[in-house]
């Protein structure tokens, strides 16, 4: 099974990351039979899954709950589950407990936003044992402070700050870094600064890897088309098809055949 240790290597040895996000099982059980090199269990079920506007209502108890799902799918992947909204805010103690369930939910390592106001917690949590991936730019859980899901670090203010966490973190001992929708050059500058890997979404090609939502990367919700999404399937068409061909065949009497019932 690939480690946290594979993605450092991958890195050294210029091989690109390609992490995917998932949430149940059925997905799981499709990723684990491809070349991808870790799963993300991401709070955004709460919109993928769940239909809400944003991720800020997942919990610890959610998360774990998509977490069993998706390691019975895929037991020999490396997952990472997020740290859900305010989990690593509330200190010490509960952050720890939060982790623990995670992980023993069966995530491999958590992934937490942003590093001001909770370093001391992320370095606590990485002490305990306890795997930590960063993530900055555009972080969803700021989503009210940040006025929207928008472009980060575009003025040179905030690119430096980016620059600053990043340092930070990689300092507290996180093992990698999600870059979510900032400028290429910017993100390309920060991961080559880095010994950590990054991964980027909405970043450009810079960054040591990629990371897609499992739905967006199939084209299961072609609604929904944001700049740095690439459908790799038609994923949308053929369930539809595949849905009409059986309503078809029901209407018609085709299904089911004898062969399909019992005598």
């Amino acid at each position: 099974m690939p480690t946290i240790r594979d993605l450092a290597a991958a890195k050294a040895g210029g091989r690109k990351i390609v992490m995917v996000t998932a949430y149940d099982a059925s997905a799981a059980r499709l990723l684990a039979g491809t070349e991808v090199d870790c799963l993300l269990v991401g709070d955004s079920a709460m919109m993928v899954v769940h239909g809400q506007r944003d991720t800020l209502g997942a919990t610890v108890e959610l998360m774990a709950m998509h977490t069993r799902a998706v390691v019975r799918g895929a037991p020999g992947k490396l997952i990472v589950t997020d740290f859900p909204f305010l989990a690593a805010r509330k200190g010490i103690a509960p952050a720890l407990d939060a982790a623990a369930e995670l992980l023993r939910a069966g995530a491999h390592a958590v992934k937490i936003e942003g590093v001001r106001g909770h370093a001391n917690v992320i370095r606590h949590l990485i002490e305990s044992g306890i795997p930590v991936m960063g993530h900055l730019g555009l972080q969803p859980q700021s989503v009210h402070t940040l006025g929207g899901y928008t472009v980060q670090g575009r003025d040179p203010v905030e690119a430096q700050r980016l620059h600053e966490d990043a340092a930070e973190l990689q300092a507290l001992g996180v093992f990698a870094l999600v870059l979510e929708c900032v400028p290429q050059k910017l993100a390309r500058n920060v991961t080559a600064e880095l010994q950590i890997p990054t991964i980027g979404i909405g970043a450009g090609a810079g960054c040591d890897g990629q990371v897609l939502v499992w739905h967006d990367l199939l084209g299961l919700n072609p609604d929904f088309k944001p700049k740095f999404v690439r459908p790799f399937a038609d994923g949308a068409t053929v369930l539809r098809e595949g849905i009409n061909r059986f309503v078809t065949a029901v209407r018609a009497g085709k299904f089911p055949t004898n062969k399909e019932s019992f005598s």
